[in-house]
């Protein structure tokens, strides 16, 4: 094979390795999350109660596991974010967990031209070429459409990573606004055809510089 134009890190994180949060389990993730959301700044004072929590599928990178977030709030808010957890280790339990969780009054039924209904947040860098950053970015969403069966990450038309959908929902790891390319997250259906796709940047502007990449949150 010819050697790679491009050099980007792909399918750096492992696949989902659990199912959805159930019982004891969803609990711990739910207090972690809920007592992250206590501590937003800035929030709107009609935020509102949270509501019942969609978990997402987990994915693994860096030593780390994430297992992302929703929930909507009384008063019509969106929360989103996820929890942080180093997996189980010799004893059998995870440990030094992390929560992170921010608000949006932009969800979907405000959104009639939406396919998909995305949460992003940046989680660390990956150093290129040139002293180019890429932003290691988590993303989670559900589709909109019917009949999808997975979900890519393509970064100038490249696959950085993809999940299949679980109880229609996907997460992804992949890098972002590199050498000025932007992330897009494509729905295809069970025999590939594609049926939805959206920028992480619909409706912004897509001139974003390298130099200003976010710096690692690990």
């Amino acid at each position: 094979m010819p050697p790679e134009e491009r050099l980007l890190p792909r399918f750096v994180a492992e696949p989902p390795q659990e199912e959805l949060p159930y019982g004891r389990w969803e609990e711990r993730l739910r207090e972690e999350f809920l007592a992250a959301a206590l501590k937003l700044a800035d929030e709107p004072e009609d935020l509102g109660e949270p509501g019942a929590i969609a978990w997402y599928p987990d994915r693994t990178w860096h030593g780390r596991t994430y297992v992302p977030g929703t929930s909507r709030t009384a008063n019509g808010y969106e929360l989103f974010g996820y929890v942080r957890f180093v997996p189980a280790g010799e004893d059998g339990a995870p440990a030094d967990f992390f929560a992170h969780v921010d608000f949006t009054d932009e969800v979907a039924e405000r959104n009639p031209d939406w396919k998909l209904d995305l949460c992003e947040e940046v989680i660390g860098a990956w150093r290129g070429e040139s002293g180019a950053v890429a932003a290691m970015t988590l993303v989670w969403g559900r589709p909109l459409v019917s009949g999808g069966a997975i979900v890519t990450a393509e970064l100038a038309d490249l696959a950085v990573d993809q999940c299949d959908l679980v109880d229609e929902r996907f997460t992804l790891i992949a890098p972002d606004d590199y050498r000025h390319d932007l992330l897009d997250i494509k729905l295809f259906g069970p025999r590939g055809r594609e049926l939805a796709r959206e920028s992480l940047y619909a409706g912004e502007d897509d001139g974003g510089d390298e130099e200003d990449a976010p710096a690692p949150s690990l």
